[in-house]
């Protein structure tokens, strides 16, 4: 972007940030062994989920089988089709026979047998259930193998070097893999959306409860009742995969998500990441700066329907500070258009926030959206404000 077409504003922010950069050396040294917070996985990353910093991490990008943590991106390409208005949690999904086929977990739905989009949602997050999965990814896509398109197509826009999908559950299936960093970056993308918790952090509940068989859900996560600030998100087993687990903790206002893979049983992988979110919360704290959709700018948008529009954040913005540093000084710099030109998207990116060090280096970089899709006006609604305009002046 040229600076000269844009709105800057600067102003100083007196506290310490433990930046990516001072993180990057820290993991090196956790890599060689100064922690070992997950010694019988076979890889594992820690990052906070504001900003996206690693805090930990062993052997993160390697490809492994991700078993039924596939479903974060299952759950993910869910709630991005709710949150565009494609699809109801009320809706009715009806299951197929290849659905109800479905062997590992399952909540046991029968051919033809219908739930809400809520409801399948509470089966695949509380018990990864392979059948509700396809169901789901049946009902949106019109074939599982169309809606794994679109899984694989949302992990290379976001970024997911070593994933491919070869289905919606994480049954095992040649060339089905992912890595931890990977997990890391989906899980963190699937937090964006604040409904998902309601179910990856419930711990029990039922479906068909009014009928004569209900179902009985029990989280296959332990941590979320027995570890504080625990509400997700996704385990996985299989005997190639091993014991996995993607989890996510909150604690005042800072979320953590460890992601662990091939450990050898249940027991461990729940220590280890219980040992990594000690860490992280022991030793790190979070300044919150914005609240997600929260306005940080207004900007004229030229012929537009509108002739004003709110830049707003996409997510919490908040800084990673580590405990019992002494407050430095650091540069928030909010950089945007002085004015765009209609038609806008709502994913069109139209300003910054950069966060840097004191001598200028990038710690952070934020996107701002514009809050509203702004459609171009038509010639009337244009010659209408050029004459209200001109009779103000006058």
């Amino acid at each position: 972007m040229k600076r000269n077409g844009y709105l800057a504003l600067c102003f100083v922010m007196c506290f310490t940030i433990f930046s990516p950069m001072a993180i990057a050396k820290e993991k090196a040294g956790q890599q060689k062994g100064d922690n070992h917070f997950a010694p019988q996985a076979s890889s594992a990353v820690m990052i906070e989920a504001d900003t996206g910093s690693v805090l930990y991490e062993k052997n993160a990008n390697e490809k492994m089988p991700p078993a039924s943590i596939t479903k974060v991106m299952t759950m993910l390409l869910i709630m991005e089709a709710v949150e565009r208005g494609e699809l109801k949690l009320t809706d009715k999904v009806r299951t197929s026979e290849r659905a109800a086929s479905m062997g590992g977990s399952q909540i046991f739905l029968q051919p033809g047998e219908e739930m809400t989009v809520e409801d399948m949602l509470k089966g695949i997050a509380i018990a990864s259930g392979n059948d509700a999965s396809v169901a789901m990814a049946e009902h949106l896509a019109g074939t599982e193998e169309s809606f794994v398109a679109r899984m694989n197509e949302r992990a290379q826009q976001l970024g997911m070097k070593n994933t491919h999908f070869v289905n919606s559950n994480g049954l095992p299936a040649e060339n089905h893999y992912s890595s931890a960093a990977d997990i890391a970056i989906m899980s963190r993308e699937l937090l964006k959306h604040e409904g998902i918790t309601k179910f990856t952090g419930t711990y029990q509940d039922y479906l068909r409860k009014d009928t004569e068989s209900p179902f009985w859900l029990v989280n296959t996560n332990k941590l979320v009742r027995f570890y504080e600030g625990v509400d997700g998100l996704k385990t996985g087993y299989t005997g190639e995969a091993k014991y996995c687990l993607t989890a996510t903790a909150k604690r005042n206002n800072m979320r953590v998500i460890a992601v662990v893979m091939g450990e050898p049983d249940v027991k461990t992988r729940n220590n280890e990441v219980s040992t990594m979110f000690n860490y992280a919360f022991t030793h790190f704290q979070v300044m919150p700066m914005y609240k997600k959709g929260e306005p940080v700018r207004t900007l004229v948008v030229d012929k537009g329907q509108k002739p004003q529009i709110n830049a707003v954040t996409p997510h919490a913005v908040s800084l990673l500070m580590k405990k019992g540093e002494s407050a430095d000084t650091f540069q928030k710099e909010i950089v945007i258009n002085e004015a765009v030109q209609a038609p806008i998207a709502k994913d069109q990116i139209i300003g910054h926030i950069f966060i840097r060090t004191k001598d200028g280096k990038e710690v952070n970089r934020i996107d701002l959206f514009p809050e509203d899709q702004v459609d171009k006006a038509n010639m009337w609604e244009i010659l209408k404000r050029t004459t209200k305009s001109v009779l103000i002046s006058y």
